[in-house]
């Protein structure tokens, strides 16, 4: 797969991500997060699995101790990320909660320098701010009262960081994207379920009245968007990765916009306008740049 073509596919998740943050904050109406987040991934889960099961069977490699758990710390991380941030969108706005996790954007090369000593290409360095700027403006250039919801956002952030790092790696490194994705559902949503069952007591009832919320957020959002960002990421570095899917957060605004009749502010298009000359510079100047030098004559003493 081609480089644009893998650019393309974590944006079209971006989008289905950023109008999902209406259907997650809708949901805690009627349902806890652990209910809603269970509910969401098993269907997910089970969506994906005839994809994941005929992937596995078109490239039968011998997954190793080592693949397993780097599969099962992925899948971890990943019920997290989700738990915490459905939980703080039970106590904060959607618009606060598109920012925050927006987070991630500055957590994933700090994170990968960490975890794997990766370094990333020293145009993420400029990428990253602005990103994060335009997400800022975005949102009208502030934050609506920070409460503990807030930081339960933040610190999923970390996590969903943590998981675009983990991906990344398991996707290449396996040559499966669609299985270990379908793995992370199952996982995430068995882990939520149960613990839902003792913690929310949840019901038929609760749950059919926020069918909408779960059936958006289970097929667009997690068995299409998550199986696109784990195809995609098999051939983009996780940190231009991260800025491509800080579009989430300017799909949100739209969604907000489209959905519940809220309006940017001026400042919000600039954001905007940040946002994907962040995603244009890291993806674009790169490649232009690796050019450039190639046709540079070589001059010989």
């Amino acid at each position: 797969m081609s480089r644009p073509v893998a650019t393309a596919l974590l944006l079209i998740c971006t989008m289905f991500w950023g109008f999902a943050f209406i259907a997650q904050k809708s949901a805690m109406d009627s349902m806890g997060p652990l209910t809603f987040a269970g509910v969401r991934y098993l269907l997910g889960g089970l969506l994906v699995l005839p994809l994941a099961l005929h992937e596995r069977r078109r490239r039968p490699i011998a997954l190793t101790r080592t693949h397993w758990l780097f599969i099962l710390a992925m899948s971890t991380v990943f019920f997290l990320g989700s738990w915490l941030q459905q939980a703080g969108l039970a106590t904060t706005t959607a618009t606060n909660g598109g920012f925050l996790t927006g987070l991630y954007v500055f957590f994933v090369p700090l994170l990968g320098y960490v975890l794997f000593r990766t370094r990333p290409h020293p145009i993420i360095f400029a990428g990253v701010p602005l990103a994060l700027i335009g997400i800022y403006f975005l949102n009208g250039g502030g934050l609506d009262s920070f409460n503990s919801g807030d930081w339960l956002i933040v610190g999923s952030a970390v996590f969903w960081a943590m998981h675009v790092i983990l991906l990344g790696h398991v996707a290449r490194m396996t040559g499966l994207p669609i299985f270990v994705s379908c793995v992370s559902f199952l996982v995430a949503g068995i882990a939520a379920s149960a613990i839902a069952l003792g913690t929310e007591a949840p019901t038929i009832a609760a749950i059919s009245s926020g069918w909408m919320e779960i059936a958006y957020a289970a097929v667009l959002s997690t068995a299409v968007g998550f199986t696109l960002q784990a195809v995609g990421q098999e051939h983009v570095p996780p940190a231009n990765a991260a800025i491509i899917l800080s579009a989430e957060s300017l799909f949100a605004a739209l969604g907000g916009a489209l959905i519940l009749g809220e309006r940017l502010p001026l400042v919000g298009y600039a954001g905007a306008t940040l946002i994907f000359a962040a995603i244009l510079l890291v993806e674009a100047l790169p490649p232009l740049w690796a050019r450039r030098r190639s046709h540079i004559p070589r001059t010989t003493n």
